[in-house]
């Protein structure tokens, strides 16, 4: 039995949802940490597509608790919808437990996102504008509204109007918007907390006495290593910690606790969003691979920026995370390419960088450095076992493990759980 912590190890989108579906197979609670509904996971379960956005991805499994840890910032809104649709489509979801102590969104905080992004113009960051910096900004300005406080009538009404009368000044005087009401704010979330209260609880005891038994728990993170507000591509980042140390904050378990990490990475880069991007592709290459791997964004819509697979990043999550293993998904849409590059390094001012810098200008003028190797031709969507992968690409992923340091434990071929091939447990046994 074991606790392991799953990651992306690039800027989100790395097909953690499927990795975490087929994982959750063999794990009695799955939980979601940090993030909000400003990421999104995608699970194809037989002939049906499940977006998920704050729902831990095990709850498609009929007996596996699902968790939303404190570190998470919750739209209760977002919550009830993505439970309705799941209930109306018959997915059992009175497993579901919310921590106490999780942050909640309020429309102040997604007014204040819009207003913000546009002020910024050219400079924007490109969030989704859901509210998830300004409710983190809340958290640490320690005026939040916690999932307990959402419970409590007067505590909520009093928090509101509290924060509405500095809100509104802020909206008014210096975005020139209109102001909000804090009486029918506060109706509303009334109304979500009578929905919400029987999923909240202490999650911290719930968790700690499912390791004293022994259980195999599976902590999955939103977005990637590199959108991490401290390791990531700041200020081109989320607004909480994506990396595995996390999930212990997140959930309310000792670093201790957690025996393994998991880094996902796709067989390719991509990112949504503002930001430097090394070895990103322009042109037809880039819309064969947008195309072939469906690249566009669950939360959004929006258009991936598609590029060759940097090692340099994987390597550098490698070390932010403690990484044990890789999952890499996508290996399939790479299937017909003559020729493929692998980032091994960056050529900057006459240097050869071998280590992910924390400069945002180096990494603008960055010329990745790249290995080449042979494509594939055969169709590996049918392949169930890594030995039967073609020569190519099983060359391709032990080239991975040599540039990052890390083997492979898990290879994607396809959306479904069947097209999962498993090289290594990642559960086994404990430490």
């Amino acid at each position: 039995m074991a606790t392991v912590v799953l990651v992306g190890t690039q800027w989100g989108d790395e097909g953690k949802g499927k990795v975490t579906d087929y994982l959750a197979a063999k794990a009695d609670i799955v939980v979601r940490y940090q993030g909000g509904n400003n990421a999104g996971h995608t699970v194809v379960v037989g002939e049906e597509v499940f977006r998920l956005h704050l729902i831990p991805s095990g709850i498609l499994y009929p007996d596996k608790i699902c968790v939303i840890g404190n570190g998470v910032v919750i739209d209760p809104a977002v919550l009830i919808n993505e439970l309705d649709a799941l209930a109306a489509r018959e997915v059992p979801t009175a497993r579901l437990v919310i921590s106490e102590r999780a942050h909640v969104i309020l429309p102040y905080h997604r007014y204040l996102d819009e207003l913000e992004e546009d002020k910024k113009g050219a400079g924007k960051i490109g969030t989704t504008r859901r509210g998830i910096g300004p409710a983190y900004v809340d958290k640490v300005g320690r005026v939040g509204v916690r999932m307990i406080d959402l419970l409590d009538t007067e505590t909520l009404r009093r928090k509101i109007r509290q924060n509405l009368e500095d809100k509104n000044h802020l909206f008014s005087r210096v975005f020139g918007a209109e102001p909000l009401d804090a009486d029918a704010i506060t109706r509303d979330y009334e109304r979500y907390a009578g929905r919400l209260a029987p999923l909240v609880a202490d999650v911290s005891i719930l968790l700690h006495e499912a390791i004293d038994q022994g259980k195999n728990i599976l902590f999955e993170g939103a977005q990637g290593t590199l959108l991490d507000v401290d390791h990531g591509t700041y200020p081109y980042v989320t607004s909480s910690n994506p990396t595995a140390a996390a999930a212990a904050l997140g959930a309310g378990i000792g670093p201790t606790k957690i025996d393994r990490v998991v880094g996902v990475c796709k067989a390719y880069t991509t990112r949504v969003g503002e930001g430097p991007f090394p070895t990103e592709l322009r042109g037809e290459m880039a819309d064969r691979i947008r195309e072939r791997g469906g690249e566009y964004g669950t939360t959004t819509g929006r258009p991936r920026r598609c590029g060759w697979l940097d090692a340099v990043i994987v390597r550098y999550a490698a070390r932010i995370n403690g990484l044990d293993f890789l999952a890499v998904t996508k290996l399939d849409v790479l299937t017909g390419l003559d020729t493929l590059r692998i980032c091994r390094g960056y050529r900057y001012g006459g240097q050869l960088l071998t280590e992910f810098p924390a400069s945002l200008s180096v990494l603008a003028g960055a010329e990745p450095v790249y290995d080449e190797l042979p494509g594939w031709d055969e169709d590996i969507s049918g392949v169930r076992l890594y030995e039967d992968l073609p020569p190519r690409a099983q060359d391709y992923l032990e080239r991975i493990t040599e540039l990052t340091g890390v083997p492979v434990a898990l290879v994607g071929v396809g959306t479904r759980r069947s097209q999962m091939l498993v090289r290594h447990d990642v559960f086994g046994q404990g430490k």
